[in-house]
């Protein structure tokens, strides 16, 4: 992201000679790591040369390593099957809206990636230009060159991301903002994942994009999938092409096993391993075994073979010299870490003790080639067989015939471990996934053993490696003491990267203890921190339906004994008013926090010391929920309430209550600004800035409470706060704090955008456009044009998601920046200005004390003659149409907001205003203050009355 005034650049990062760009799209880079994610035009892989058949001699075709042969990328396996999603996929890529993503799960073997290169290859030959986005290059590139990504002449754009639930939630979100993505032509978004369990808040980051999202599950090969004949078929093409490779005339010879009605085979990949097994035993005079677990011991078996026979070959002259028992070891390693640059594997096998690194890596690669050049310790493919690989190695399954490594749990500790510095390694989130799944339900269970033993040495590292690892290792049979481990090191508040995997371990931890405990207060506090990682999980409805199971339990308890339950009834509610909001059910979140507030109430008024945080907290949400009510008075009654709590508790507990104070203090500059209290509106913003700047200095706190969970502020917060006081500052007639703190603004936007654009860019340009007008208007014309061009780029950008939403601020900054323009190649720049009419609203209409005109003079109203106040009074109600109009579209408010009663005139609406009634009192010969305040108290020089408002209650 460019800052302001920047003209528009690409950065391409180089190393030792090596360059990678894009041309038509983004390129993220992290400054340490290299890209982001990687865009390439979609290519089939060339399919491995079929060869004739072979004997024992044969080490080079692709028959004596059979695993080669079920990779997808290669698909030599004739697509069949899948027609239901295939015409599902082609209904959703025909769609009518110009911009949809569609998450397609299923478990591992399932064909995801098989029926994703059938679809890009027939979007292909409709015209589509198909682009691959692979996450986490790191150090390892693709071929040099730059991606031509231009989309000129095609239909359409598909882009397919594989592994998407293992992208973290930031590094999506960066590639949603791609500008790739934003062009005209219709767009499709294929993300490829095994779990669902990441998808809620993938889902709200597209639609916060103005994206159509939705979900397609891979089922396994049932009855709706065509049943026991579909399997039959599916294993006969297989068969069929297998047999091709390996030069056989007659795959007839080969029958259809009987026993692919078994659960294990409702896999697209257990069929092709089921119909290549049955083809190499064929050719080799063998019997295939009939469970999952031995053929993939016959394929590893073959593997090994493969090694050994290399190996052999040495004394014939071919440069391969590691054993079957050390390339075991590689093959492990590899399986853990991934692909990896040379400089990196040496080291890592140098730190397992492996001797002669260098020729290992050598050797491995004849085995295994790289699939991008200059990488090394390619892993076996697919994953799954790379999971049974490790799952065989480790002691303690009951696989007979394959024997298993006793270094395999000394290797897995190695691989592990966090780095002599206590960081964790870069290997680890895939380390812990690939472990995580190979221990998951009806794979194998020994595996959950090893990676128990791990997390108790070190329950962090799961953590340490991601939300991709949470989620897999939810789904895992662990020990509920590991799961609790774990779960003591999650960030109390959450964070977004990790969310989806937190909410998976604690729906896993809260089924557990619902299932052993019979405490209903338990279990409301189970599911009151349920709701809690729900909804930062994007599971809003889920988070509710949690919530909600918490208030009926304590509803029912608090009948009983209400002395001991109805406090955590009351927090109950609070924590049920935010989620409700959180899923927009607007009327389900007032009702709650109005009860919250009534409780609240009645237990403050015996404990203070115990209660007024929750009533604080009830009383903050319930001004929300006013304030969205269209009743902004009401709003801020409360608001300032709940603001007068916090103040007091903050005095002596700031890192407690300064959060909840500060959240009060933005809320109350808004409704404030909305009620034309403008006074007000400046003080809480400033109050606002300077704590919200004090505790993001500071960090997180320390507490865990359940009030820190719901109050808590970040630099989007400040972000708000300050482009909150510039605009009141600006109205003030101060200029240069305005913009230094729009400015500021901007910084913090520009920064947070960068990480997430689709949480942050609209309210980056929102305040660039609020600095450009303010840079206009103050004579510092480059600057505003640049500012008010990279509004317009950022607009445009989200208009063409969303047109509903973002085409009139789209037309208001092109108009803005068009004027800028055209003002700069014409005329000579401004030096002397007018006063607009909002900034007439902001600074006169609600004071008493002095009038400005349009050329800047200004008269303290108690020294106007009253014939002059009588005809400025005259002159003000005569404009009240237009004053109103422009006042109402300059600040964005509606009637409402502005005060402006039900069949009220404008005339009417004006004539109320302080500064009319002052002038209505000096045109009678009064002064232009009344002798009382709206307090009831005598207005004294020395008493400060800019906080009284009608109605206000003294004590």
């Amino acid at each position: 992201m460019s800052r302001p005034g920047a003209g528009p650049r690409q950065t391409v990062r180089v190393d030792s000679g090596f360059g990678y760009g894009v041309i038509g799209a983004d390129l993220h880079v992290f400054p340490d790591r290299g890209p982001v994610y990687l865009l390439s035009r979609y290519r089939p892989v060339p399919v491995p040369t079929p060869a004739p058949l072979l004997g024992e001699r044969d080490s080079a075709g692709p028959t004596s390593q059979p695993s080669r042969l079920l990779n997808a990328r290669f698909q030599v396996v004739d697509f069949t099957g899948r027609d239901e999603e295939r015409a599902e996929l082609a209904a959703w890529r025909a769609g009518d809206g110009p911009r949809a993503a569609l998450w397609l799960h299923g478990a591992g073997g399932q064909g995801k990636t098989r029926l994703a290169a059938q679809f890009a290859a027939d979007s292909a030959a409709r015209g589509w230009t198909v682009v691959s986005a692979t996450h986490g290059a790191g150090t390892i590139h693709p071929p040099p060159g730059s991606q031509d990504l231009r989309l000129d002449g095609a239909a359409g754009l598909l882009l397919v991301v594989d592994y998407a639930d293992r992208w973290p939630l930031s590094h999506l979100t960066w590639l949603f903002s791609n500008k790739l993505l934003d062009g005209p032509l219709p767009t499709r978004l294929l993300l490829l994942a095994r779990s669902i369990a990441p998808w809620p808040a993938v889902r709200s980051a597209l639609e916060d994009t103005g994206t159509e999202a939705g979900d397609l599950a891979l089922r396994p090969l049932d009855e709706r999938h065509g049943g026991l004949d579909a399997r039959r078929a599916m294993f006969t093409v297989a068969r069929d092409c297998f047999a091709a490779h390996y030069g056989l005339a007659d795959p007839n010879a080969i029958a259809v096993p009987g026993y692919l009605d078994r659960p294990d085979f409702g896999l697209v990949l257990a069929l092709h391993m089921a119909a290549l097994v049955a083809v190499d035993a064929h050719v080799r005079g063998g019997s295939p075994p009939k469970d999952m677990a031995g053929l993939s011991a016959y394929l590893l078996n073959r593997e090994r073979r493969h090694w050994t026979r290399l190996h052999e070959l040495r004394l014939e002259g071919l440069e391969y010299e590691t054993p079957p028992s050390e390339m075991s070891q590689v093959v492990f390693t590899a399986a853990l870490s991934g692909a990896t640059t040379h400089h990196d594997g040496t080291a890592l096998l140098g730190d397992l003790g492996m001797e002669r690194p260098a020729r290992l890596l050598a050797d491995h690669a004849t085995c295994y080639p790289p699939e991008e050049p200059g990488a090394v310790l390619e892993p076996l493919y697919p994953d799954r067989l790379a999971e049974d690989f490790l799952a065989l190695a480790l002691p303690g399954h009951d696989t007979t015939g394959y024997p298993t490594a006793p270094w395999a749990p000394d290797f897995l500790g190695t691989l592990v471990a966090r780095d002599p510095d206590r960081s964790p390694p870069a290997r680890l989130a895939r380390a812990l996934t690939f472990l995580a799944a190979t221990a998951a339900p009806h794979r194998w269970p020994h595996a959950a053993r090893y990676l128990e033993t791990l997390l108790r040495t070190d329950p962090a590292l799961v953590v340490a490696a991601g939300g991709a690892a949470l989620t897999a290792l939810a789904a895992v049979d662990l020990d509920t003491e590991v799961l609790e481990a774990v779960d003591a090191h999650f960030p109390h508040r959450g964070q977004a990267d990790l969310d989806a995997g937190i909410a998976a371990v604690t729906q896993r931890l809260a089924e557990r203890h619902l299932s052993t405990t019979q405490d209903p207060s338990a279990h409301a506090r189970l599911y009151q921190n349920l709701g809690f990682r729900l909804v930062r999980a994007g599971h809003r409805e889920d988070a509710v339906a949690a919530a909600e199971k918490a208030v009926a339990l304590l509803r029912k308890l608090a009948a009983v004994d209400a002395a001991t339950h109805e406090p955590a009834l009351a927090m109950a509610l609070a924590q049920l008013s935010e989620r409700a909001h959180s899923a927009d059910r607007t009327e389900a979140s007032r009702h709650a926090a109005e009860e919250a507030v009534d409780l609240f109430l009645r237990l403050a008024a015996t404990d203070p010391t115990a209660h007024e945080p929750g009533l604080a907290l009830s009383l903050s949400h319930l001004g929300v929920c006013l304030s969205e009510a269209r009743d902004p008075e009401a709003a801020l009654i409360v608001t300032q309430r709940a603001m007068g709590i916090f103040q007091r508790l903050a005095a002596t507990d700031p890192e407690t209550y300064a959060p909840g104070l500060a959240v009060t203090l933005v809320n109350e500059a808004v409704l404030c600004r909305q009620q034309r209290r403008w006074s007000d509106a400046r003080t809480a913003a400033e109050r606002a800035v300077a704590l919200i700047r004090r505790l993001v200095a500071a960090g997180p706190p320390v507490s865990t409470s359940e009030l820190n969970r719901s109050v808590a502020v970040d630099e989007s917060d400040l972000a708000t706060a300050l482009s909150t006081l510039g605009l009141l500052l600006w109205g003030a007639r101060r200029r240069d704090d305005a913009l230094a703190a729009l400015r500021e603004a901007v910084d913090i936007r520009c920064r947070l955008a960068t990480a997430n654009p689709t949480a942050h860019e609209h309210a980056l340009a929102d305040d660039l456009s609020s600095l450009g007008a303010y840079l206009a208007q103050s004579g510092c014309a480059d600057e505003a044009l640049a500012v008010t061009a990279q509004s317009v780029e950022i607009y445009q950008r989200l208009a063409s998601q969303n047109p509903g939403a973002f085409g009139k601020p789209l037309r208001k900054a092109y108009e803005a920046h068009q004027t800028l323009r055209e003002r700069l190649s014409g005329a000579a720049r401004e030096t002397d200005r007018t006063w607009t009419l909002d900034e007439h609203y902001v600074a006169l209409l609600n004071q008493d004390e002095v009038w400005q005109d349009a050329q800047d003079r200004r008269r303290r109203l108690d020294d106007m003659d009253p014939r002059y106040s009588g005809n400025v009074l005259r002159f003000l109600l005569r404009q009240a149409d237009a004053l109103f109009e422009g006042l109402s579209q300059g600040l964005g408010a509606s009637p409402e907001s502005l005060g402006r009663r039900a069949g009220e005139t404008a005339e009417t609406w004006l004539a109320r205003q302080p500064l009319a009634v002052a002038l209505r009192r000096r045109s009678e010969g009064k002064p232009a203050r009344p002798a009382r305040c709206y307090c009831g108290y005598a207005i004294q020089p020395d008493w400060n009355h800019d906080h009284c408002y009608p109605g206000i209650i003294v004590d």
